[in-house]
């Protein structure tokens, strides 16, 4: 029953989080600066979830008494929720909300070498086979099928591998804070950390940004990013009480599903034929990752950064 809610979670979770992509999308289309969103998301976000916290009679400064849990609140609010919230924005901004979502679905590659390094043990061999083909797939999407250059611009290419280097770091990282501290806890003071760093080296691009609000259409849709995205990055790591961070990446691959169906229904985007072969190559590949995922003994490695 456990690890059904935990399905239930990351897949619920990673729709929501892939609907954002075209979402922001279509925020950034207008005018408004990626820093200004991204402070002003992860600040409203992180703001309510404390206060929802502080309202049910939970000390929300408790993690800060100790030096040793506030360097860990610091760091995962640094490189695992502005990190992937920043490099995944500027996937979408350098390419568009498809793309940074199957870049980001990297993220089981990166984990699996870390997990097998720690562990130092060779994957199994079905997970090596499922990152050949993923990486097939992912060669495919870069070149359209074509070796004259890549369909995508470099810096588009290097957003989005960062991004799914900042996903398998929030993925990994923040697992004991979690269970120290509770999921609600640790990405509401996550967010305000990450919105607060932002602000302070982007002052003047947040106040630049203003204006953009005056636009209504603007000013709800971004709401509904907000609102949208803090519950799935609540029920993305809620996810990894129940179902190890290999399994929960797999299953986030509804993310870019559902991230391809919206853009096409609604900016009308079109991927390449080889393009296309590439990202459903590289969702299969994934799969058969998933397939063995028990056997990688995932919830039991932390990210130890101090």
């Amino acid at each position: 029953m456990l690890r059904a809610k935990g399905i239930l979670m990351i897949v619920v979770g990673a729709m929501f989080w892939g609907a954002t992509g075209p979402m922001m999308e279509w925020i950034l289309d207008q005018g408004m600066s990626k820093q200004f969103l991204l402070i002003l998301r992860l600040l409203v976000a992180g703001a309510g979830l404390l206060a929802v916290l502080k309202w049910r009679g939970i000390l929300i400064r408790r993690p800060f008494a100790q030096p040793f849990w506030t360097r860990k609140l610091i760091i995962f609010g640094i490189f695992g929720m502005l990190g992937v919230q920043y490099t995944f924005l500027a996937s979408i901004d350098t390419s568009n909300a498809v793309i940074a979502t199957l870049f980001q679905f990297l993220a089981p590659i990166y984990i699996i070498l870390f997990v097998s390094f720690i562990q130092k043990a060779v994957p199994p061999i079905a997970q090596i086979l499922g990152m050949l083909v993923t990486l097939i797939g992912l060669f495919l999407l870069l070149t359209d099928g074509t070796l004259e250059g890549f369909a995508l611009s470099r810096e588009a290419v290097f957003w989005g591998i960062a991004v799914g280097f900042a996903f398998s770091f929030y993925t990994l990282y923040p697992a004991r804070l979690m269970q120290e501290w509770g999921v609600l806890l640790v990405v509401g003071w996550g967010m305000i950390i990450g919105g607060v760093i932002l602000l302070i080296f982007n002052p003047i691009t947040f106040i630049k940004g203003i204006p953009t609000l005056f636009d209504w259409q603007v000013a709800l849709m971004l709401l509904g990013v907000i609102i949208i995205g803090t519950i799935a990055f609540v029920l993305f790591l809620g996810s990894m009480t129940y179902i190890t961070p290999v399994e929960t990446s797999v299953l986030s691959s509804f993310e870019p599903l559902t991230a391809m169906v919206i853009s096409i229904l609604w900016f009308g985007i079109r991927l390449g034929t080889f393009q296309l072969i590439g990202g459903v190559t590289m969702l299969v590949g994934v799969t058969a990752i998933s397939l063995i995922g028990n056997k990688v003994k995932t919830p039991e490695v932390e990210l130890k950064i101090e």
